[in-house]
């Protein structure tokens, strides 16, 4: 043997015996060819696999919020897919919606700190690989002085695309001079009830709507090169309008009307990553499901990105579903079914998921790919090759308040003129204005907010636009009407300690040997997903509470229980409140004296022999009842008043569907006082969701839905009242006349029968689409450019339209389309394009729409998509209800 090839032999084994060592932990040099930015992503990614250990892999596949202080304590030393970077006093994540903020972090202190961070993973850890940062961003990025916008559901209700392009855009620029270049938003889900507390999230009910708008929004961020994740895959709307509820609806109807948006993300605004809900979907986890998440999403739609689980959702099968026996099981299920990126909100608990990626449970090849999919968009986001934000811009955005303009045009567009009798608004800058309601102060964002940046009330926006009038206001009603609250410890004691001595039993009768005694500092249990304690191994349990209460002073004071029934209180040895019958949940109180510094015996006794038990101990103590006060209050400010108006709000959200959708508190009482009076009442809706307006609706003259409106939602409202602007919103959602008649929406396939019930009309209180304006519209001449077209040719039609009223306005357009004779039952009408135009007074514009192919598709008998030749009705108006111009559309083979 040469020289020669002695040296190329000693080469080769140098060589290999350095990649061996790699591959076993060293370091890689700065030559490994993941580092190469010059060769494909697909190599790329083959070559940092291959070096990477089962642990690295892992935590390519674990999201969770974090901060600087995981670095010190080596939690991230085998790297992690991504952090939500803490900023929350109370925690982050998915599922917690409401957020308290350190109001020392804003756009530079965050810069700073995801770049300490970044730092860590390039240069501290073995392999280099950056971390993606994510964050929510449904309607504003959820950070402490980022942009807020309308709520989704008040985006909308604009119907304007090129609107959400820029919003979208503007987000995702306030995302990347922070660092975060993953942004959990939009929803897409249907809003098909609108009891569904998350209804303020979405886009309304109807899948063109949601996808077009949702395109929008998403490819926006995309061009950005920022991740979108739109949420929740698939429907997790249930019966009842219940969030996460299972679904068992079937494959037709998921791809009628929830897949589209969804599948529309994928195929053309080339998503990079999609979240899973928490519901079951035909009886497994959306989060394990292998015909959702593989079959559909990966295979059908050939999506190429990663599917991360909602928050918790993974352990959620055997907590919630139970379809997995432990977390190491419903881990296998998730990976096995087609989610790749587990999403928790604590990074201990990653000792629960790591296991079956250890020990050969999750097949390697199915690792591998779900590692790579979150690898290529790492590689594609440019992470490695610059993997750090700019501080200075980060800083000099502080005082950037260019989004100012947009987020006001986003809350006017967004305004929907429910009613208008005799033209009550706009008003004519009335000498004195009474502003009333809570929300005419707070200023209210919506769920999944920031805190906006200088956010602007209801009430400081009409202060500032009728500076010649006097504006007096009062809060004069209450969301919240509950005189009572949960008493706290320090009014509780047991044995020298503070709270009661709880006794629990194994047994629905308190009988036996107690399993378990503890303090319990107050009593305000809601037990769930799991019972008390461990050691009460079935939902059979009882509970009995012991100790002293004491006030600090004399009077007769309501004290009780409020929970599931099933529970008791003695005070003294005395029963005072009864509710063990097992049927309900109430809340019982009963007067009692106290006096002042004395300690009395008390104790609760409570069962539940089911399970999903809530129990509270309540009094009215140092509860201070305002309501008769600020109804009076109102009453005498309204005397002087020539025009009321009243901010009446709802409550939303996670967590909190809605059984009644009548306003919450006594603000339906307040509008009826004022209705007395004689004085012209406006009210104003802030929510995002319908409302049930039997009881007061034809006692007001005026009705203007503002939803959540973002930042500058107080201007725009004043702008509105007072006609400089004027509304053109259009309701992305049907309002009932009650919930009785709930799930009610527009696009309903025909009945066998009717649509009215015995007692109730089957109509909507304010159909989909529906929005009036300050002037009004004149539809005519409607022309199709062809009466027949060929199956797969475009539609080209024209209309005139004219503003016959006095005030220059927009008219949100609406085209439906019907099939009337299908092979397969169709929607009775169906939304299929829209268009803003804007006309002075007494001007008249042509207006064109191109309908293409997809217009005319329908699912057939084999669950395919086409168009079938026969006879469509074309529908031009202003809402779903009022289709002033209709033709007749043959298509032909």
């Amino acid at each position: 043997m040469n020289f020669r090839n002695v040296i190329i032999l000693l080469s080769t084994f140098v060589l290999n015996n350095n990649l061996f060592a790699q591959n076993i932990g060293d370091k890689p040099t700065s030559q490994a060819k993941y580092k190469n930015s010059k060769i494909s992503v697909d190599d790329r990614i083959k070559d940092l696999l291959s070096r990477m250990t089962p642990e690295e892999k892992f935590w390519q596949l674990f999201m969770v919020p974090g901060d600087v202080n995981g670095i010190n304590n080596g939690q991230y030393k085998n790297g992690v897919f991504g952090l939500q970077i803490s900023a929350q006093s109370g925690g982050a994540g998915e599922a917690q919606q409401m957020l308290s903020y350190n109001t020392t972090e804003n756009a530079f202190t965050l810069a700073k700190k995801v770049n300490q961070l970044q730092r860590y993973f390039v240069k501290e850890t073995r392999l280099g690989i950056p971390m993606l940062v994510f964050d929510e961003a449904l309607h504003g990025l959820v950070r402490q002085g980022a942009t807020a916008f309308p709520q989704s559901i008040g985006l909308a209700a604009s119907f304007d695309t090129l609107m959400m392009a820029e919003i979208g855009k503007s987000i995702a620029k306030e995302a990347k001079i922070r660092g975060i270049r993953d942004v959990l938003a939009p929803v897409i889900n249907i809003a098909d009830d609108v009891r569904w507390g998350r209804t303020e999230e979405t886009y309304g009910e109807d899948s063109y709507l949601t996808t077009v708008m949702g395109h929008a929004f998403m490819n926006a961020i995309e061009r950005e090169n920022v991740v979108v994740t739109p949420k929740h895959f698939i429907a997790n709307v249930g019966d009842g309008g219940r969030d996460s509820y299972p679904i068992e609806k079937n494959e037709r109807f998921l791809e009628e009307i929830h897949f589209p948006a969804f599948k529309d993300a994928v195929e053309r605004a080339k998503i990079r990553s999609v979240m899973t809900s928490y519901n079951s979907v035909d009886g497994t986890p959306a989060t394990s499901n292998y015909w959702l998440l593989t079959d559909v999403l990966k295979k059908k739609w050939g999506f190429k990105g990663f599917v991360i689980s909602d928050a918790g959702a993974v352990g959620g099968a055997n907590v919630l579903h139970n379809t997995a026996n432990n977390y190491k099981e419903s881990t296998v299920q998730a990976l096995n079914g087609g989610l790749d990126v587990i999403f928790q909100v604590e990074y201990e608990h990653y000792k629960l998921f790591i296991p079956p990626f250890l020990d050969g449970s999750i097949p390697q090849e199915r690792i591998d790919d779900a590692v790579s999919r979150v690898l290529r968009a790492k590689f594609e986001l440019g992470l490695f090759e610059n993997p750090y934000v700019s501080e200075a811009d980060a800083k000099a955005s502080l005082t950037d308040f260019s989004n100012k303009k947009l987020v006001k045009k986003a809350a006017l567009e967004s305004f929907v003129l429910l009613k208008n009798n005799k033209q009550i608004l706009p008003l004519k800058r009335p000498s004195n204005i009474l502003v009333l309601g809570e929300d005419a102060t707070e200023a209210r964002l919506g769920g999944y907010s920031g805190t906006g940046k200088g956010n602007i009330s209801i009430l400081d926006g009409i202060k500032t636009s009728a500076k010649n009038s006097i504006v007096n206001y009062t809060q004069g009603s209450f969301r919240n009407t509950k005189n009572y609250v949960v008493i706290d410890s320090s009014f509780l004691s047991s044995n020298n300690k503070k709270g009661l001595s709880g006794a629990y039993f194994n047994s629905i009768d308190l009988s036996g040997k107690p399993v378990l005694n503890r303090i319990d500092k107050q009593l305000d249990f809601m037990w769930t997903l799991y019972s008390p304690n461990e050691k009460l191994t079935t939902d059979n349990y009882s509970v009995r509470w012991e100790g002293d209460v004491k006030i600090p002073k004399s009077g007769t004071y309501k004290i009780g229980l409020e929970g599931n029934d099933g529970y008791r209180l003695f005070i003294n040895d005395k029963l005072l409140v009864d509710q063990w019958d097992k049927s309900s949940y109430h809340a019982r109180l009963v007067d009692f004296d106290f006096e002042a510094n004395k300690s009395y015996p008390i104790k609760i006794e409570f069962r539940e022999p089911k399970g999903n038990a809530h129990i509270k101990l309540i009094w009215n103590y140092a509860v201070e009842d305002k309501t008769v006060l600020e109804i009076e209050k109102a009453k005498e400010l309204a005397k002087k008043a020539d025009v009321i108006v009243i901010a009446a709000g709802i409550k939303e959200g996670e967590f909190l569907d809605r059984a009644m959708l009548n306003l919450p508190g006594n603000q339906e009482y307040l509008i009826k006082e004022m209705a007395k009076t004689g004085k012209p009442v406006v009210v104003l809706l802030v929510g995002g969701s319908a409302i049930n307006m039997q009881n007061w609706i034809e006692d007001v003259p005026a009705i203007l839905n503002v939803w959540y409106p973002g930042e500058a939602g107080g201007t725009a409202v004043a702008e509105t009242l007072f006609g400089d602007s004027n509304p053109s919103g259009k309701l992305p959602i049907t309002y009932p006349v009650n919930e009785a008649q709930l799930p009610l929406v527009y696009n309903h396939k025909p009945t066998g029968r009717g649509d009215d019930y015995n007692n109730l009309s089957g109509e909507a209180l304010f159909p989909f689409g529906y929005g009036l304006s300050y002037t009004s519209y004149r539809y005519s001449d409607l022309r199709l450019e062809k009466n027949k077209i060929k199956v797969g040719e475009k539609l080209v039609l024209r209309f005139k339209l004219k503003n016959d009223g006095k005030y220059d306005g927009t008219e949100a357009v609406q085209l439906y389309v019907r099939d009337i004779l299908a092979s397969v039952s169709q929607p009775v009408l169906a939304l299929k394009n829209f268009k803003r135009i804007y006309l002075k007074a007494g001007e008249e514009k042509e207006v064109l729409f191109e309908l293409t192919p997809e217009a005319f598709m329908m699912l057939n008998k084999d669950l395919v998509w086409v168009i079938e030749p026969g006879d469509f009705r074309i529908m031009i108006g202003s809402s779903s209800k009022d289709l002033q111009l209709k033709a007749n559309l043959t298509i032909e083979k």
